[in-house]
This record gives C-alpha cells, structure tokens and sequence, in this order.
C-alpha cells in the first residue's frame, strides 16, 4: 500500500509539472515537462520524433539563473485563427492558425516567474521567453540563453559556420557528426573565421533525418536582443542556443516587462512545404503603419556589377589625392575609372526607360570612397555630398523626365554612429532630390565600440533606421545587416536585404552551384533577399582582365532566380551591353512579375533542385523557374494551377542540349507553345542551369 501511495504522488506530481499540446491538424503534439526542477520541452511530428527532450531556460550575469529550481504554476491555453494580407509576399492571403500554451514557470527560491509562450502551428512550433515585471526580475543581464534543439540521430545538415559579423559564406551540406571535422575549410574557403565554436552554425539552419523528416531552425521577431547561433554537442546531436556578445562578452540587456525572440522549429515530410510555410511571418506583429501606399516593389538596374568585376570604380580619385579635412576634390585628379558620373548614370536610365524599370541605382556617387575603410572610416561619409562629376540635380531632374526612380545607396563602412548622427540630414537630402529608396550597406567592423554586426546594439540600430525611414516614407535595402526574421511584415518598408552570398561572389572567385537550391530554405526562411541575379557574361574575365572569376550558372538559370529567389526588390544586375546582346532571354526579366498573388512549389530537395510557381498580383499570368545543381535535373510537372477552361500561351525558356555552367553556359533555348491547366511539361535543367517560364492567358474570343 506504501509503495502504491507513493507512486500516486508521484503521478499526481507529474501531472502537475506537465503540459501538453496538439496542432490544428493533430499532426504535431508538444509536451512541456519540469524534470528534476528544469523546464523541457519534446516535439513530435505524425507520432514521430523531431525535438527529443530539450532544455528551456537562461543563465543571468551575477544572478540566479533561470534554468533550475522551476514549478510550472500556471497553464493557459488557447486557439487563434485569422487570415492577413500582407503588403506585398508570395502570396495574396496569409492564414495565422495556431494553438498556444502559456507555461508560467515559477522559482520558488527567488521569488521569480517567466512565461514561456509555445505556438503549435500546423507546419512547426515557436516559442519565447516572457518576463513579467515583478520585484525580483527588473533589470538583469544575459550571460547566455541556454535553450536546447536535442536531434534524433546525426542528421543531414546544410550549415554556415558561427560568425558574429557575416553570413557571406558557402553553405556546406554534412552529418552533423562532420561538422567538427569540417569547419575549418568551411572558413578557410570564405577567407573568413569562426568566432566562437568549431561546432557553431548559423540558423536559419536546415536538416534532413534519415527518415525523411524535413526541420528547419531559425528564429522569428529578433527585437532588442541578440540574434541567436547554435552550438553543437557532435556526440549527443543536441544544439544549444549562443548569443551574439556585445564588446564586453554580455549578451543581452533587459528591462522587465520584456521579452526574447521566438524560436522557431518547421518540420514536415515533404521539402516542399517547408519552403510555402509563414510560420515566422506569422510570429511577427501586424503592420505597424496605417498607410503603406507609398511602399512598392522594385525592379531595378545600376552601376553595380561593373564596380564589383573591377570594371569601375566607386571612388571618383586616388586616396593620395585628397587630405583628411581638406577635401577638395576640384583639384583631384580622376581615376577614370568612376561609373557613377552623370553622363554614364543618364545611359542606365535610358536603358531603364526603354525596358520598363522601375529604377537605377546608383553607387559610388558621394565623396569619402577613397578611404572609406581605412583611418578616416568613422566620420568619412556625409551622405549628401556628390563627387564633382555627379550632378543629383541634373540626374534627378533627367530620371523623373523618363519615369524613372532612382535608388540611394548609404555605405556607412561600419561606422554606426557617423551614420545615426547624420541620418535625418541624409534622409530630407533623399526626399528633396525625388529618392524613395536606399541600399544601405555596413561592410567592415563595426566603429566606434567594437560592437559586432548581429549583436543587441546593432539589432536595434537596424530597426532604428528601417522606422526612422518610414517617417520619410522610405523603403530600405539592408545589405550587411542582421539575417531576416520576418520582421518585413511588422515594417514593410523593410523591403531587402543582403544577409548572405550574393551574386556579388561569382565576381570573387564565385559559389557552388547547388547554392541557389539551398539558400530558400536557409537564407530565405526569414524574408526576401536582395540576390541582384541576371548575369547574362559569366565569365568576368570578359569584362575586366584581370578578374579570373567566373559565375557558376547557366544563362537559363539565371532567368529562373527571379521566380525560385523570392524578393520584391529585384535587380537586372549585368551591364546593358550584356543584355542587348541577348535580348530574346532579357524579355523574360521584363516581363516577370516582384509581388505575387500565389505561390506553388512544384518539387523541391534542398542542395538538389527546386521548381516554383507565381502568380503575378492582379493578374491571371504564372511564371515558373527551376534552379539546379551541379548535376542538373529532369522536371515533370503538369501545370495544375491554371484555371480550367482556359487556354494560356508559355514561352519556355530553357539550357540547350550541350548547356553546362562551365563549359557552355550561354547555351540556352526558346520556345513557345500553347498550354492549359492539363498540360504536362518535361524539361531538363543542365548542370548548374535551370529554366524559366512565362505563362500568359490567352482572352477568350468573343
């Protein structure tokens, strides 16, 4: 009888320590558990495995931590459901269901409570930290956040090294039991090193059991904290969250009430749908701006590439032409190499006028480039101040003539506070001279505080400068900055970013070709990436000499990133010569769409292959694009998303039998045939190549 009452006291214990929870659909079910006074949690997936027993909890700088000595005291549930629209996505409508589980985790030995907040949505989980003011938790410091991802068995991974300053790195696909053995030719390759662990990844982090289960990790809402690594534990396959530090090794100030990010787990059987889910869009808070009228998408060109080949330069002389504090740049001698003088950024506006841009942007227009990352980086630019071979009023005056927008470009060379001090000055200088757009860019360490690029100070320097922004009706183009965390839905002006290996790489010594097959579920997990796809020339070599780099494409797969690498701000990045020499392939960059009624992935495996499906806002005209690796790939699909009844025209555009990214890139293909919603279509991607298609409907005759 003894042995029975006790084991009843037991069970009555556990009840009380526990808390579970099942998704709209049943498919997914969470269990919150206290064991041995620490708060864990385990989620499964059709009664499969995904997270096994994981620890919640964070460790405080000179207090308590709060990862034991917990009690769950309360249990709130509840059922959300809504359908939003955002300003401008994948697609037109976006459903918000989900079912949450409010744990209040007491410390009876302190006195203190947090609230860990889990939302089970049908495609994955996120959860948060919650700090109600109290007396005992008011302002405290992070030393680090302890929480954990523990795997089921060494899955396959497709991971970026730890990094607090860049993500500009080629993803490496391994077991996680590689990852140690790996990371440094993972950082070697990218000229770069690891800062923290030779276990240590960044989210958002992809991985594949060897059952077929697909989980992403990431993290959504990243607001006044540090955005968050992984560490791994390579022999018990468990990952642990890691903090960006500030200057001084903490990780994060609070102030109750407060709050974390939400982290984030995306789990299905099907690659497929993990790249349709917007579980971290819906994470994030509605938008903040009662009118967002003045926020469009963007299809624009520049006078990028040319400087990135090492055609032209961004500085208009040689940094031994100018003095510290003196400079008078009439009496500097140019280095007639400068592309952003008026004469030369007039062609690109023509080229835009005649082709139907939107706009062109133009870098390298304001004095300060000669040195902009050496001794005099922390206050070298003004953000006003043309070179004396740019006129902005004449460029202003001759792009709004043609209706043609152009695009700011900001470089702060890391230097933060040069930047704020300067901001509202260069945002009216903006508005006054017709700009409603700005790249802005933060290459370089960040100045004066040894702060690092995705740590809590330059987290909320981000958001300072994306609202500060709205209040000039501003869109912005952050290259350098944080990775995304759907924060675009809160702040939609917030229209790019960078946050990754750009096509500015193929002109550094170039990427792998399964990269595009992997960066939409990493990179573009968060929100749209300003790629700047379209080179047409891949071999740079042909535009400047002395740059042996080549791009690691097809010219058809090229065509395909503006379907399969989503963003509403998207740029024709080669030079204009390039295009007139192909302009039958150059349609389709005029011709596809940057904001999106719907969105269907056809097929996807990710380092493999993925085909997707958009259709255009407002329209009833679908664009299709297909990315590969270096292996290529057979598509068959039917194109089941067409209205029936209804006859479409599709202009296929498509690698040539003998297309390979190396040895025959620009080998590419054009037909064009008639097609409904039971039409079944096979094509073969080259190694490294793609296709891309455009479907238009046919009007019914009257």
């Amino acid at each position: 009888m003894k042995k029975i009452f006790l084991l009843l006291i037991a069970y009555a214990w556990t009840q009380l320590n526990a808390a579970e929870l099942k998704s709209p659909n049943g498919q997914l079910s969470l269990n919150v558990t206290v064991i041995d006074s620490v708060a864990t949690y385990r989620l499964d997936y059709k009664s499969r495995p995904v997270i096994k027993q994981s620890r919640l909890g964070l460790e405080l700088k000179k207090d308590k931590d709060l990862i034991h000595g917990f009690v769950i005291s309360k249990v709130d549930t509840s059922t959300f459901d809504e359908t939003w629209q955002p300003v401008w996505g994948e697609v037109k409508n976006i459903r918000n269901y989900y079912k949450e589980l409010a744990v209040t985790l007491s410390q009876p030995s302190t006195k203190r409570s947090i609230i860990v907040r889990f939302r089970l949505f049908n495609d994955g989980l996120g959860f948060r930290y919650e700090f109600p003011q109290q007396d005992n938790l008011n302002y405290f410091i992070i030393k680090e956040e302890r929480t954990q991802f523990a795997m089921t068995g060494d899955h396959k991974a497709f991971w970026l090294p730890g990094d607090f300053d860049t993500q500009e790195y080629s993803t490496v696909t391994s077991k996680l039991s590689e990852i140690r053995s790996l990371m440094k030719s993972a950082i070697t390759s990218n000229a770069s090193q690891t800062q923290f662990s030779p276990t240590g990844v960044q989210t958002s982090l992809m991985l594949k059991s060897d059952d077929g289960l697909y989980i992403n990790i990431h993290e959504a809402a990243l607001v006044d904290y540090s955005c968050m690594s992984l560490n791994l534990d390579d022999k018990n396959f468990i990952f642990e969250s890691f903090l960006t530090p500030d200057a001084i090794g903490d990780k994060g100030y609070m102030q109750t009430p407060c709050k974390s990010p939400w982290r984030t787990i995306i789990v299905s059987d099907k690659a497929t749908e993990i790249l349709e889910s917007k579980l971290i869009l819906n994470l994030n808070e509605p938008c903040q701006y009662s009118d967002v009228s003045w926020i469009k998408p963007v299809k624009y060109v520049g006078v990028w590439w040319e400087m990135i080949t090492g055609k032209s330069s961004w500085a208009y002389t040689d940094v031994n032409s100018v003095k510290l504090g003196e400079f008078d740049y009439n009496k500097a001698k140019p280095n007639g190499k400068h592309a952003a003088n008026t004469a030369h950024v007039k062609e690109y506006i023509d080229f835009a006028a005649l082709h139907g841009f939107d706009a062109v942007l133009v870098e390298g227009w304001n004095i300060g480039w000669e040195d902009w990352f050496g001794k005099w980086k922390d206050y070298v630019f003004d953000f006003v101040t043309p070179y004396p071979d740019f006129d902005i009023k004449e460029i202003s005056q001759y792009a709004a003539s043609k209706g043609v927008k152009i695009i700011m470009h900001h470089e702060t060379s890391g230097a933060v506070r040069n930047y704020e001090r300067h901001l509202d000055t260069a945002y009216k200088f903006m508005v006054a001279n017709g700009y409603n757009a700005v790249k802005s860019g933060y290459v370089g360490d960040i100045v004066p505080r040894g702060e690092y690029h995705y740590g809590q100070w330059m987290v909320n320097h981000y958001l300072y400068a994306i609202k500060k922004a709205a209040d000039y009706k501003i869109m912005v183009n952050a290259h350098e900055a944080v990775r995304p965390t759907g924060l675009c839905r809160t702040y939609p002006n917030l229209i790019g970013n960078e946050s990754a290996r750009g096509t500015e790489y193929e002109a550094f010594g170039g990427s792998n070709p399964d990269h595009t097959t992997i960066l939409p579920f990493t990179r573009l997990m968060g929100g749209p990436m300003d790629y700047t796809p379209g080179i047409f020339e891949t071999h740079i070599w042909k535009l400047n000499p002395d740059n042996k780099s080549y791009a690691r494409t097809t010219l058809a797969r090229q065509l395909a990133l503006y379907v399969t690498m989503y963003s509403p701000l998207q740029m024709a990045a080669d030079l204009p010569e390039n295009y007139n020499r192909f302009l039958d392939a150059f349609q389709f960059i005029k011709d596809v769409a940057v904001d999106w009624d719907d969105t269907r992935v056809i097929e996807a495996e990710p380092g493999d292959y993925i085909t997707i499906a958009r259709k255009a806002k407002g329209t009833n005209n679908w664009f299709v694009g297909n990315t590969s690796d270096e292996n290529g790939h057979l598509s068959k699909f039917k194109l089941s998303f067409l209205d029936a009844g209804k006859k479409y025209k599709a202009t296929i555009y498509a690698d040539a039998k003998d297309a390979h990214y190396e040895k025959n890139p620009q080998a590419y293909t054009i037909k064009t045939i008639d097609v409904t919603n039971k039409t079944e279509l096979s094509l073969q991607a080259a190694p490294g190549g793609g296709f891309a298609i455009s479907i238009v409907e046919v009007p019914a005759k009257k």
